[in-house]
């Protein structure tokens, strides 16, 4: 038979050609790119306007533009971070719907990007302070110095490159692993640079504290929605439930309302954990370059700056009970408590340097009346003993070997919320600018993520009951962490129980992105240990 041989398409090429598009194929709409320049301009110009008032109104401006530059720097940089992080992490909380049909995607992620701004804003700043607290001492009280800067920078660029690093390969890795382990890495380059141990630049018991949050939490959200699945298949007879959906066609209504649900709920519990780790750097940031604004919360009411004095004034008689009769007080309170804070060695000059510094700190408010009257040149100062004060009351509380007396204990405690409410507070043009980057990074660059999440993970498709279980012990697991002040990765809880529902579900794993989700995982923090160890030096040097 001559003539035009005709080819005819296999089942498999027809069935790819009827198949409904997937997020990957999905373009983003003009209404998104409007929405994205819209928030960029608004959020940019109010974090400027916030930022130059304050300055401003603290007293006589810096002549030298050169730490105003550095502020510039550092602040594109910790934005530039948490923009990452949230196309990085805040996909895996818009996967569930968008592979439901629940939600069309770029509806999808504008809606998550705003519950990520409004968790941000309603954040306590535990984390925020946490995290903080797992830095080097050293750097902390010399945060405006070259040091200080390069810790920044080598941090904030590591887990940023990290970051970047794992998103285009489509790996759901932890930002808050990448963050810690950046802190380390800093941390060991410091005590080596300076002829120390490496493992004495680093608070092994907070970074312990932090590290089993990280570790249990993928655990927690693997065996909870696997549970959770199970007891639904249990208690709830709906099949609809527990098919995957048909073509484009949404789920029912009630299901539909229950996916959005677990999605804003997950949005916003990340917005309120992740959303606080720029947030202490950027303070941290701000108390380096321009201390007389933000070293000390000069917006604390006059009746509790009272109230701060007379606290201190009765800690310190507390603290001096606890002194060897006639003794004079220690000639370097500060030496002694730095020392102390870094190596946890208590002696017996730890206790009296505390209560001399805690005389001083109070007798220096009081002769100011108000925080907003302390002069600038003054403020990093003041700022740092109270750092020292609050740091020293904090490990001596976990050290066994100093038994203080009950009214002694109360007194400590106090005069450390006091210091606390001085020092650790967070404005508010700060937090909408992370907010913003936040909430912007959920909208322009979630595809790869997305598409691993509810594609990669499991050998079938999502079901409905399969994606509300992930996201809602997600939701509960980040949100609980949050109420006590610890990090955990919305990318392990959400893909871990994505994995955990498709084990229940027996519908099988696909264990080659398993496998990569694991080494990710298990390398994520020597990476970012050696990565912004080796950018401290560089950059201290540099500096």
């Amino acid at each position: 038979m001559h003539g035009t041989t005709q080819i005819h398409p296999s089942p498999a090429a027809n069935a790819a050609q009827l198949a409904p598009a997937g997020p990957a194929d999905r373009k983003t709409s003009a209404t998104t790119i409007a929405t994205f320049l819209a928030l960029l301009l608004a959020g940019l110009l109010f974090s400027a306007y916030s930022l130059r008032a304050d300055v401003i109104g603290a007293g006589p401006v810096d002549a030298s533009w050169l730490p105003y530059l550095l502020l510039g720097v550092a602040l594109l940089i910790a934005l530039g971070f948490e923009f990452v992080n949230g196309f990085h992490d805040t996909a895996n909380a818009v996967a569930t719907v968008i592979y439901t049909n629940s939600m069309p995607a770029n509806v999808a992620v504008m809606w998550s990007g705003c519950f990520n701004f409004l968790g941000v804003l309603v954040s306590s700043g535990a984390v925020a302070f946490g995290i903080i607290s797992l830095l080097p001492v050293e750097l902390i009280l010399q945060v405006g110095s070259g040091s200080g800067f390069a810790m920044v920078f080598a941090l904030l660029i590591a887990a940023i490159v990290w970051n970047l690093g794992t998103w285009w390969l489509g790996l759901p890795a932890s930002s808050s692993h990448t963050m810690i382990g950046s802190i380390l890495g800093v941390g060991i380059a410091n005590a080596l640079m300076h002829g120390r141990d490496g493992t004495s630049g680093v608070d092994w018991a907070q970074a312990t504290k932090v590290g089993y949050s990280l570790l249990l939490s993928p655990l927690v959200g693997f065996a909870c929605a696997a549970l959770l699945l199970l007891a639904l298949r249990k208690l709830v007879k709906n099949r609809a439930l527990y098919e995957a959906p048909s073509g484009n066609a949404p789920p029912p209504w009630y299901i539909r309302g229950l996916l959005i649900l677990t999605c804003t709920g997950v949005s916003f519990a990340h917005g309120s954990n992740d959303g606080q780790k720029g947030m202490g750097l950027i303070m941290l940031i701000l108390v380096g370059t321009v201390p007389m604004a933000y070293a000390l919360n000069r917006a604390l009411p006059v009746d509790q700056v009272t109230q701060f004095v007379a606290v201190a004034q009765v800690t310190q008689q507390s603290l001096q009970k606890y002194m060897v009769p006639d003794a004079l007080p220690p000639a370097a309170p500060r030496k002694t408590l730095t020392t102390y804070v870094r190596t946890h060695t208590l002696d017996a000059d730890v206790v009296p340097a505390l209560a001399a510094l805690t005389g001083q700190i109070g007798a220096q408010v009081k002769s100011y009346g108000t925080l907003d009257r302390v002069p600038a040149n003054t403020a990093s100062n003041v700022r740092n003993d109270m750092y020292l004060a609050a740091e020293t009351i904090r490990f001596l509380g976990k050290d066994e070997s100093m038994k203080f007396d009950v009214d002694t204990k109360v007194n400590l405690i106090e005069f450390k919320k006091q210091i606390d409410d001085a020092t650790k507070f967070i404005p508010l043009w700060v937090k909408v600018a992370v907010a913003v980057a936040l909430g912007l990074g959920t909208m322009v660059g979630w595809k790869r993520i997305v598409v691993t999440v509810g594609e990669k993970i499991g050998k079938s498709h999502l079901t409905y009951a399969q994606g509300a279980s992930a996201e809602l012990v997600a939701m509960l697991t980040i949100g609980a962490a949050d109420m006590y002040g610890l990090p955990v990765s919305t990318t392990h809880v959400l893909s871990s129980g994505v994995a955990g529902s498709m084990a229940a579900n027996r519908s099988g794993l696909q264990w080659s992105t398993i496998r990569n989700l694991a080494m990710a995982w298990v390398l994520t923090l020597p990476v970012a240990i050696v990565l912004s160890g080796s950018l401290y030096w560089l950059f201290s040097h540099a500096f």
